[in-house]
């Protein structure tokens, strides 16, 4: 079963974060700079498709081994289920409180075999080995993917391994182009973002060099950052909702956790939390780049994250890959290697442009789309208040 879901996982006890789920960022006023793709989303790089499988199961009091869960797996194709061509890649280590598998032949060749996996911080081997069962069968080879996570051990039961081999093979042969879902879906079911609920995000950016129209899509796996310094669209979000809304335990499911804030119908009683957790950051791009290239542009998706205040605490695992859909890949016999020449380095700044911008954005439709969620133990993160949102941005003079 790919989706099961108790009555009380999304808990009724305020109106934060519970609002259409078709909402995003933009849909609320928030200002963004630059144009973005037909579907805001990573997907608006041609070929790139995304699949997600979500598990939500159990609630009250965690045993180990059985629940709850609230976990699961995001995949991301730079060419789609049925090209298994490596594509350049590069990688930047923000703070390394975390894993990214694949590093070593990002560093070395700077490329990237078959699709990107990101789920929680003890599913790294069952996404690897999936994603290599399934290239194996497909392409008739298993390929060394690029898997990374974030900790989920707040609303899930992570010491269960709940997540296997088989939900990356599902979210890769579900994986499809067009709109991505976003918020408490795939590997971000059970993350935590600037002390909100959050998880999955995305947002791209079209752009021209000269004559030519290139884009840039980011996605994002949100569990990161201290609540006080977010700041969304330059308003300080986090300080006008410093004392709201903040993790807490739902009353009668603590178990052992009695002595933890008990969550209030009024947003109040939660107790702060510090930037811990981590941040997947996957960078697409069609703009034809070299490894060099790509190492760059992802240094600069680390911009993105700082316009939300973001300071990559250390307990946070804050690392970013990228990846060029369209450029020549050296790691390939000369008679397969295809494209063209690579980006001159002097007209890039688009791309780091289009890249700082669509992470800031990806960020926040992250935190946008997650609802309200309790979990293991009746630990609760609040979903972003929208109203209170809208309000904030007002205020500061900063909503469309």
């Amino acid at each position: 079963m790919l989706r099961r879901i108790p009555a009380i996982v999304l808990v009724g006890l305020c109106a934060a974060g519970v609002a259409d789920a078709k909402d995003r960022a933009r849909d609320l006023g928030v200002p963004f700079e630059g144009t973005p793709g037909k579907f805001n989303a990573i997907t608006d790089v041609a070929g790139v498709e995304v699949g997600q499988i979500t598990r939500i199961e159990g609630e009250g009091p965690r045993v180990v081994g059985t629940g709850p869960i609230r976990t699961g797996v995001t995949v991301v194709l730079p060419h789609g289920k049925d090209n298994s061509r490596p594509v350049n890649g590069g990688f930047y280590n923000l703070n390394g409180n975390g894993e990214m598998t694949g590093q070593s032949y990002l560093e070395d060749f700077g490329v990237i075999y078959g699709p990107i996996g990101i789920s929680n911080t003890n599913a790294i081997g069952a996404v690897y080995a999936g994603v290599q069962q399934w290239t194996q069968k497909k392409f008739g080879e298993a390929l060394w993917p690029v898997v990374a996570e974030t900790y989920d051990g707040g609303l899930n039961d992570i010491e269960g391994f709940h997540v296997k081999s088989e939900d990356a093979i599902e979210a890769i042969n579900i994986a499809k182009p067009g709109a991505v879902d976003e918020g408490s879906v795939g590997g971000g079911t059970g993350m935590r973002c600037f002390g909100f609920k959050g998880g999955i995000g995305t947002a791209s950016r079209v752009f021209k060099i000269d004559d030519k129209t290139f884009t840039v899509g980011v996605l994002v796996q949100c569990n990161t950052g201290e609540r006080s310094v977010l700041r969304i669209a330059g308003a300080p979000v986090g300080q006008e909702l410093a004392k709201k809304w903040l993790p807490c335990y739902a009353p009668g499911q603590s178990g052992e956790k009695q002595k933890e804030p008990v969550c209030a119908a009024d947003g109040t009683g939660g107790k702060p939390t510090p930037d811990e957790g981590s941040i997947i950051i996957v960078v697409g791009t069609d703009a034809p780049l070299s490894p060099i290239q790509l190492d760059r542009t992802a240094r600069r998706a680390a911009l993105g994250l700082g316009r939300l205040g973001s300071f990559s605490g250390n307990g946070s695992g804050d690392l970013i890959v990228s990846f060029s859909t369209t450029a020549t890949v050296n790691d390939v016999s000369d008679e397969e290697a295809v494209g063209g020449e690579v980006l001159a380095t002097g007209k890039i700044d688009p791309v780091f442009k289009a890249t700082v911008e669509a992470t800031e954005e990806a960020v926040v439709n992250s935190l946008v789309a997650a609802d309200t969620m309790t979990g293991a133990n009746g630990y609760t993160l609040f979903g972003l208040p929208h109203a209170d949102l809208k309000t904030i941005l007002g205020q500061f003079g900063r909503s469309n």
